[in-house]
């Protein structure tokens, strides 16, 4: 990936958010900064999936809490897939996350790290100058995710999955079992590197799945 950045009568720019305000601000920043830019604008993971498709752009600057299709509720997860999407069929593709919730992305930081093209975090409490320094390195192809603490263990997929699982469609664990394919024995295995994952452990007095469930949801791991 070049480290140079695009002409700006040449770059293109998708950004992606469903809320006004904040995709209106970004628009104002991009054009100060990029005037001979061309930018358009999404509003749900499928339409930025299609721009993306039809329109080609240099860059992808996307929100995590987004709906599917107009008249859905924005979901966390929903973004996670379609930037997963975008990341496996685009594979130079410069990306900035610009979310409240970016500890989320912990949920597949080994593709972000496999990722060919720029990669950049910003969480939406930054200043319009550290944004815009964000946005000139994802298009530099530079990857920046250290604003993301990710624990110094690596987090799989199947341990997501049973997080998933556990905590948001509540199935004990012979079900988890049975939905992932795997032997009781081994979700008791994923839910022991899980907890330590997250720094949880047996305490008198105290429930360790309620304890797993809330480090879990503070971390990003889950919704």
């Amino acid at each position: 990936m070049s480290q140079d950045l695009p002409e700006q009568g040449r770059l293109k720019i998708l950004v992606v958010d469903d809320h006004e305000l904040i995709l209106n601000g970004t628009l104002d920043l991009l054009k100060r900064r990029y005037p001979q830019a061309q930018i358009l604008t999404a509003k749900t993971t499928q339409n930025a999936i299609k721009q993306v498709e039809v329109f080609g752009p240099d860059l992808v600057i996307m929100d995590l809490s987004l709906p599917e299709t107009f008249g859905d509720t924005a979901e966390i997860n929903r973004g996670i897939k379609s930037l997963e999407t975008l990341m496996k069929n685009y594979l130079t593709l410069n990306l900035v996350v610009q979310s409240s919730y970016v500890k989320a992305l912990v949920r597949i930081k080994p593709d972000i790290d496999a990722h060919e093209g720029g990669f950049t975090v910003a969480d939406k409490g930054l200043s319009s100058q550290e944004m815009l320094s964000r946005i000139d390195l994802a298009l530099k192809g530079v990857t920046h995710t250290k604003d993301l603490k990710i624990p110094p263990k690596e987090v799989k997929p199947e341990w997501i999955e049973v997080l998933n699982l556990a905590f948001e469609e509540g199935l004990e664990d012979k079900v988890i079992a049975e939905r992932m394919r795997v032997a009781p024995r081994t979700v008791r295995h994923y839910w022991t590197k899980i907890q330590d994952i997250l720094g949880v452990y047996p305490e008198d007095g105290k429930s360790l799945r309620i304890q797993t469930e809330k480090r879990a949801r503070e971390e990003g791991f889950i919704d």
